[in-house]
């Protein structure tokens, strides 16, 4: 899926929602382990209904690998099964493997060839601290129509220990070097950026270093992120934001009704959504 493609969907459904697939074993609906001879696996029922209850309100879903990958084999089958129903039934979606890999370029040819060849998602997150060879095999010819998303800006408090240090030289704080750095790595229809909405005020900064790119902004919803101020400092004339919201719809019930319930928290996004795109 190409950057124009992405905007088509943002238009069609008036939202650029991503849906946060962070499911946590200990949060869902205990019901869903309760029923006898049930042989259905509850954590891939919880993600079937939610997208069935989201998908035409978002254009994205991104799985946390991390909550995957605590479960062992079960998990990356959930993973694996959940990425697969998208695939068949929402194939308008991107898909974003929340992994944050990044690594020696053999290892991260890897990574690659996990993400996007077994798993088959349209993008990764990617750490930038090891340079460009740790980031280049994800831009490989090999993927064409895949996405690197670039740890930036995030949106936790620990991003204060060193994505604000300042280069004495050009005055660049490091996330900014990040940004002009691995503008020779990729381009507008490859690579993205992860900036926190925690630290929105720091958008209109970033919009001057890449103003045409995508940016992927976690930290709305149970953060306490602003949409309004996201927008504001970030929108461009493609939009160019995916805002992702995971625990607030996730769990915005634990009982019987999650999946009516996830979809009403969406809704809600996905109104203030339509009111900002009345303008593109």
């Amino acid at each position: 899926m190409n950057k124009e493609e992405l905007f088509e969907n943002i238009k069609r459904k008036q939202s650029f929602l991503c849906v946060g697939l962070d499911t946590d074993v200990n949060k869902i609906p205990e019901f869903l382990f309760d029923r006898d001879g049930d042989d259905l696996d509850p954590i891939f029922e919880f993600n079937k209904n939610i997208i069935d209850a989201t998908a035409d309100l978002c254009v994205a879903y991104k799985p946390n690998i991390a909550f995957y990958e605590s479960l062992g084999l079960q998990g990356w089958d959930v993973l694996e099964r959940t990425v697969d129903y998208i695939r068949k039934n929402y194939p308008d979606q991107f898909i974003i493997a929340d992994a944050k890999r990044g690594d020696i370029g053999n290892t991260s040819a890897m990574y690659a060839r996990t993400f996007f060849g077994a798993l088959d998602v349209d993008s990764v997150t990617v750490a930038p601290y090891m340079g460009e060879d740790s980031v280049s095999p994800f831009l490989s010819e090999d993927y064409k129509g895949k996405w690197v998303t670039l740890l930036a800006l995030t949106s936790n408090k620990g991003a204060f220990d060193f994505q604000f240090m300042e280069d004495k030289e050009s005055g660049d704080r490091l996330f900014e070097k990040v940004l002009k750095t691995s503008l020779k790595w990729g381009n507008e229809d490859n690579m993205m950026y992860v900036v926190g909405a925690t630290k929105a005020e720091m958008l209109s900064d970033i919009r001057k270093i890449i103003p045409n790119h995508f940016l992927l902004v976690p930290g709305i919803g149970a953060q306490g992120g602003s949409l309004a101020e996201v927008v504001k400092y970030g929108m461009n004339n493609l939009c160019g934001l995916l805002v992702n919201s995971s625990r607030a719809i996730l769990y915005a019930s634990n009982g019987e009704d999650y999946a009516k319930a996830a979809r009403a928290e969406a809704q809600k996004v996905q109104g203030q959504m339509a009111e900002f795109l009345k303008n593109l």
